[in-house]
């Protein structure tokens, strides 16, 4: 498993060690001793597993969960290929408005880690692409904000695809410089808090005898 540091703070990315034979592939898109070694601790315990399928050119995100309680993510593709980026919503980190991206697909697959207050977004850059996510909690829609993936200021990188198919949501999301003057960012420090909090969690998680 290698791994990359990405240019968001805290945030990374990794590829797998793919096992081919006649028989097609086998891969592990998540180990816990790599991430363990990269993140500084075991992986946050896992609160929900989902997955969605897109069509070529969608895009979804600029999403974050509203911290506290915040959420961690890891990211996948199980099938097609995507262009996966992470935006750094947390209002005082070093790395504030700067993002990166990662071309994700089926046959290797890397993964990415988003951590708290990170913002996630994809490009869906074939039929089908379904993106698999590992989170520290649930799904509360009242809980979720977004940035528009179109924000000039931003400049996201979406795949090259010509014209971007959006939810409704998302097409009328606030800039950065909207969402950040009308206070609906998260700050670094109750990300890092909140952040702190998963790692206990985790290491509980592995103590003896649990």
């Amino acid at each position: 498993m290698k791994v990359r540091r990405l240019s968001v703070r805290d945030a990374l990315a990794f590829t797998p060690d793919v096992h081919r034979d006649e028989r097609g592939f086998f891969v592990s898109p998540f180990e816990g001793t790599a991430f363990a070694s990269h993140g500084g601790a075991p992986v946050f315990p896992v609160a929900q597993a989902s997955f969605s399928v897109s069509r070529r050119g969608a895009v979804r995100g600029v999403h974050v969960t509203r911290t506290p309680p915040g959420m961690a993510k890891y990211v996948y593709c199980a099938h097609g290929r995507a262009k996966d980026i992470v935006v750094d919503l947390r209002v005082g980190s070093p790395t504030f408005g700067r993002w990166d991206a990662v071309e994700l697909d089926a046959e290797t697959p890397r993964a990415v880690y988003v951590p708290v207050g990170v913002g996630h977004a994809f490009a869906a850059l074939e039929d089908g692409t379904l993106m698999t996510y590992l989170m520290s909690g649930p799904y509360v829609p009242a809980n979720e904000l977004a940035v528009s993936p179109v924000d000039p200021e931003l400049a996201l990188h979406l795949g090259g695809l010509p014209d971007p198919i959006m939810s409704g949501r998302d097409l009328t999301a606030p800039s950065l410089a909207e969402a950040r003057a009308k206070d609906l960012l998260p700050d670094h420090a109750s990300c890092a808090r909140a952040e702190e909090l998963l790692w206990r969690d985790a290491l509980n998680e592995d103590a003896p005898g649990r």
